[in-house]
């Protein structure tokens, strides 16, 4: 829609308020709310004004005004505010250049779509991401100096067998037996379709949803495929609507990647593929039926994983999901069919058009926007430099043994690792200066100082466990 159509459809739909959405550095919606009467045409040349030295990662406070620019083709009615309210996902801008400001995350992801397209490979990226999530009945944590711990409850754990619910009516789901369980063992299947009729009323399109492979409420809801802005701005509509929906029913939901010990941890699955002249570019008489341009982006991404982890599994919980056995991959491969191994190509269709990788290292905890810029960058520059990725690994990578799973490069095993990694390997990000070198610095000082050293300085509760007594 133009700015006067909006207005327009604020008259028509009787709207009355505003709401201007924005994503901070790391990785969280922002938002301020305006009443209807105030948005006029020239809101959208002019912009509104916020403070940016409140946002993480961003301005220092001697710099801190900043403008919001609303995107009119995001709107969508809030389907939860009590009076209606139409939101729309704004770019930043600095008040006096008017330049877009180079740490706002959806900026980073326009410029990458942008050099895309000026590089004369492909004119269009498409991304699917496959986003698991949980939903919980209470979630209580803390951390002081003299205390730490959490506690997750839900009455489909398998932990609560034996637990008088007067009555206990059984049906709890085994350790990582989940998947595509049917109810009653199936708990959440009302709660989201709910979620996916409420993705549908927003304007994202669903494929399915189900039960995924952990107890508890692990579910996921597919997204149809999309041009990367349009998707990153999808997967945060996404999360917002899936954490509400729960809310309104009194439960939790959290994309985190490791909430449970010994289960499946949450993933954020990535399709994707580049097509130039409305032809899939992946397409071909290869391994799997893929091109040779596949081959080289496939060598791209997992040439550019360990760096490009610190990005598309930013927190040091991402990392333990990242271990052997539950569903994650652990050593840098690809393969036909494979989910053990970090890029798997799916074989549902033989049609050239429908050909496609999924990248499997992401989670959801991951800014959609620069996980999704990073990996076209790291795809691009495989193509641009023919690196292959070698021979597929068509095994079952668990069940290798030692001195197999040693000749594979495996992913990251923290998070200080993932951004050791990205502070040497981050040439392929700045091309067309999509990220630029302020970018990776913040975001790796951010990182570090902020998560690495805040966990690294805590006792954890399982030390005492393993060290009281010495």
């Amino acid at each position: 829609m133009t700015p006067r159509e909006i207005l327009a459809h604020i008259r028509e739909k009787e709207v009355r308020a505003i709401d201007l959405r924005f994503m901070d550095f790391p990785g969280l919606w922002k938002h301020f709310t305006i009443p209807a009467s105030a948005l006029r045409e020239s809101t959208f040349e002019e912009g509104l004004g916020f403070d940016g030295a409140s946002m993480r990662g961003w301005q220092t406070i001697n710099e801190s005004d900043m403008v919001v620019m609303p995107v009119p083709e995001t709107a969508f009615l809030d389907p939860f505010a009590k009076d209606k309210t139409l939101i729309m996902i704004c770019n930043i801008q600095d008040p006096l250049t008017r330049e877009d400001y180079t740490r706002d995350p959806r900026n980073v992801a326009r410029k990458a779509t942008n050099y895309m397209k000026a590089s004369g490979i492909c004119d269009a990226a498409y991304f699917g991401p496959k986003i698991e999530f949980f939903v919980f009945d209470d979630i209580r944590f803390n951390q002081n100096e003299h205390s730490g711990y959490y506690f997750i409850e839900s009455s489909e754990g398998a932990w609560n067998t034996g637990r008088k619910e007067d009555p206990n009516l059984g049906h709890k789901i085994r350790y990582k037996e989940g998947y595509l369980h049917c109810p009653p063992s199936d708990s959440s299947h009302d709660l989201r379709s709910e979620m996916m009729l409420t993705m549908l009323d927003c304007g994202i399109e669903i494929e399915s949803h189900h039960h995924e492979g952990s107890t508890a409420g692990q579910g996921e809801i597919d997204i149809r495929f999309s041009t990367l802005v349009e998707m990153a701005d999808s997967v945060l509509k996404y999360k917002y609507i899936v954490k509400n929906v729960a809310r309104k029913h009194n439960k939790s939901a959290t994309f985190m990647p490791k909430p449970l010990f010994q289960d499946h941890g949450s993933g954020l699955h990535v399709h994707c593929s580049l097509w130039k002249g409305g032809k899939n570019l992946f397409g071909g008489t290869g391994y799997a039926g893929l091109s040779d341009t596949a081959m080289y982006a496939i060598g791209g991404l997992l040439r550019h994983a360990p760096s490009l982890c610190a990005i598309t599994n930013s927190t040091t919980n991402s990392y333990k999901r990242l271990v052997p056995g539950y569903d994650a991959p652990t050593r840098l491969a690809y393969s036909s069919r494979n989910r053990s191994a970090a890029i798997r190509i799916p074989v549902h269709s033989h049609k050239a058009n429908s050909k496609r990788i999924e990248y499997r290292c992401p989670d959801g905890s991951s800014n959609p926007y620069l996980a999704f810029a990073g990996m076209l960058m790291a795809m691009l520059d495989g193509i641009k430099n023919k690196i292959h990725p070698g021979e597929p690994m068509d095994r079952n990578i668990y069940d290798l043994g030692p001195e197999e799973r040693l000749k594979l490069p495996g992913t990251p095993s923290s998070l200080e690792e993932s951004l050791n990694n990205l502070e040497r390997d981050h040439e392929f990000l700045l091309q067309g200066d999509v990220f630029t070198e302020d970018v990776i610095r913040t975001w790796i000082q951010y990182k570090r100082e902020q998560e690495v050293e805040a966990i690294r300085m805590r006792p954890h509760p399982y030390e005492f466990a393993l060290y009281y007594d010495l």
